[in-house]
């Protein structure tokens, strides 16, 4: 993992290291959440944002890793009717085709769509907070010192919406989250 203290994100140089270290893992984390054919402009502007907001980067405050999580979220944020359309959709229709004509058995397409319908209705049902945390821990695998840091909010404020959008997807969903 590289590591950035704060003169060195202003160093556009350094920070071209932090773009190829860190561009795939953001892109993912945004694809998840929204549409992955949206993925790499809204990935792209992620960095764009950083870039020139590079100076006041806060190595105290957390590290790349969330800060980019952060600006990623918020841009997801901009797109929240995006993202709650998406999760609604597959709610309905379950997941998108495999475009790679890899075969798959009936049984496992039948599997996946129940729990990605099951689990994009759960996840619709929660409050723009709840899911920013579950989905930065799921998707972005940061911890709650992490989460809060990209969110700019408590580390308790991270746990009580964890805790809450736990009991929200195991009433939803019927099983242990």
């Amino acid at each position: 993992m590289t590591t950035f203290l704060d003169g060195e994100v202003a160093d556009p140089e350094r920070f071209a290291v932090l773009f190829d270290a860190h561009d795939e893992e953001i892109r993912r984390y945004i694809g998840r959440r929204l549409d992955p054919d949206v993925a790499e402009d809204l990935a792209a502007e992620t960095f764009l944002i950083a870039f020139r907001r590079r100076d006041s980067f806060d190595a105290a405050k957390g590290g790349i890793r969330p800060w980019l999580y952060g600006v990623a979220t918020k841009l997801i944020g901009r797109h929240r009717r995006a993202e709650l359309r998406r999760y609604r959709a597959l709610a309905r229709s379950g997941p998108p085709v495999d475009d790679d004509g890899h075969d798959q058995r009936v049984v496992d397409q039948v599997a996946a769509r129940v729990t990605v319908q099951n689990l994009s209705a759960a996840l619709a049902g929660l409050s723009r907070g709840e899911r920013d945390v579950v989905l930065l821990v799921a998707y972005g695998e940061l911890t709650y010192d992490e989460v809060a840091a990209a969110l700019g909010v408590a580390y308790g404020t991270v746990a009580s919406r964890l805790s809450r959008a736990r009991t929200k997807l195991r009433d939803a969903l019927g099983v242990e989250v």
